[in-house]
This record gives C-alpha cells, sequence and structure tokens, in this order.
C-alpha cells in the first residue's frame, strides 16, 4: 500500500516538474523501467537509497518528498484525520452524533471500521460516511461502502442507513471518478446538495440514496461537486 501510495506521488510530482520519465532516469542513472515500475507501486522492495536517488532526480529531497505528498503516509495519516474532523465539524450543525473510527462487530473475525459513523436518533437516521485522500482501487472501496452500510443496518435495525463518500479534489481524484462517471453516477445516484444540506440542516432529511461529497485540498471546506447521476 505504501509502495502505491509513493509511486502516484512519484509520477504527480515528475508531472508537475514537467520531467519525462526517461529524464528522470538520465539524471538518476537508473532504467526508464525502473521509474515505471516505481511509479506504478512496484516498489515495496526498493531501499531508501533508490528512492532517496530518484526523488533527487525531480529536484526533491526524500524526507520533504515523502511528508508533503497526499496519502504517502499509512491510511491513517493527518491529511486522512484533517477530513474526519471537517466531516465531524459540518455534521454538529445538522444534529448528528459522530463516532469516528466506529468499530463494527457483525464480523468479529474480520475486523473493521467506519470512517465517520453519523447518527441523528429523532430521525432514525444512520450515515456511514468514509473518507478518501487518494483513490485506489474504485471497485473495491464501492463495494466496501455497501457492505459497512449493510453491517452498520444489521446492527441498528431501526435506523435508516445510507452511505456517503467524502474525497479530496485532487486532480487525480478528479481524473479518476471522471473516467468511470457511469459507474460514480449508479453507484452515488444522490444529489450531492441535498446531502450537504441535511449535514447542515437538523430539518432536512438524509437521502436514501449514497451521496458523494469533495473536500478542497487543504480539508478545510466540504462542497458538493455535479452529481454524476444519470
Amino acid at each position: 500500500m505504501v509502495a502505491a501510495r509513493l509511486g502516484v506521488a512519484l509520477r504527480d510530482a515528475r508531472r508537475s516538474a514537467f520531467l519525462s520519465q526517461r529524464a528522470v532516469a538520465a539524471r538518476c542513472g537508473v532504467s526508464q523501467q525502473r521509474i515505471s515500475e516505481l511509479e506504478l507501486g512496484h516498489g515495496a522492495r526498493a531501499g531508501l537509497d533508490t528512492w532517496s536517488t530518484v526523488t533527487a532526480g525531480i529536484g526533491e529531497q526524500l524526507v520533504a518528498f515523502i511528508e508533503k505528498q497526499p496519502g504517502s503516509n499509512l491510511p491513517r495519516d493527518i491529511e486522512h484525520a484533517r477530513r474526519q474532523s471537517l466531516v465531524i465539524e459540518t455534521a454538529r450543525d445538522g444534529g448528528w452524533v459522530a463516532t469516528p473510527e466506529a468499530r463494527l462487530v457483525t464480523h468479529p473475525d474480520r475486523p473493521r471500521s467506519v470512517d465517520v459513523l453519523l447518527r441523528r436518533r429523532e430521525r432514525e437516521e444512520a450515515a456511514v460516511v468514509e473518507v478518501w485522500n487518494l483513490l485506489l482501487d474504485v471497485g473495491a472501496a464501492l463495494r466496501g461502502l455497501d457492505d459497512k452500510v449493510a453491517a452498520v443496518g444489521a446492527e441498528a435495525s431501526t435506523d435508516r442507513v445510507a452511505g456517503l463518500w467524502v474525497v479530496r479534489s485532487t486532480s487525480r481524484n478528479r481524473s479518476v471518478l471522471a473516467q468511470l462517471a457511469p459507474m460514480i453516477g449508479s453507484g452515488f445516484p444522490a444529489d450531492p446538495r441535498a446531502w450537504l444540506r441535511a449535514l447542515r440542516d437538523p430539518g432536512a432529511p438524509m437521502p436514501v440514496d449514497p451521496g458523494l461529497l469533495w473536500t478542497d485540498n487543504g480539508g478545510t471546506r466540504l462542497f458538493a461537486g455535479r452529481s454524476m447521476a444519470r
């Protein structure tokens, strides 16, 4: 997972520097194929010396490169927690009670958690919120959300349960979802504006269908993008 995240970060940083793989390889004294392998996430066995040499080839120091790349750390890094906090703060105005990292006990042999579980007891509503800084496997992420919604529903049968994705608005994430627009539209048919109203307004009902909202790169603002539903 870390190798995949570093690979994406390396590719994005190289492109931002307007460098080709061939140019970086020439600077580093490695093959273009090696640069390609690292960017594709096949660098799990690469040593620090390799990563240091390659990041130097794009004009970066290794430590600074790792610290500033979104999603380069483990999934529960500061960027992830920042967006969890943003969801909790936004939903407080709407009368939601939030539980970050809520454990699911439906399958005790496979311990799982929800990034943020929101509940409004008086309306018998529960929202399963999953936060994404870096989308790597969209199909698995969709299946994971469906499974967690089902698990929460089984644990609290009186609640109406729906899922919500909160995605960091990077050019890469937007490009990935745009390429998969039909699938994303089917998976998240709710009007994102309705989801935003439900989070902020205690009188606004939670949409029946799953929804998708965006955050800015700084993790300070939650907003509704154009719906992909058809």
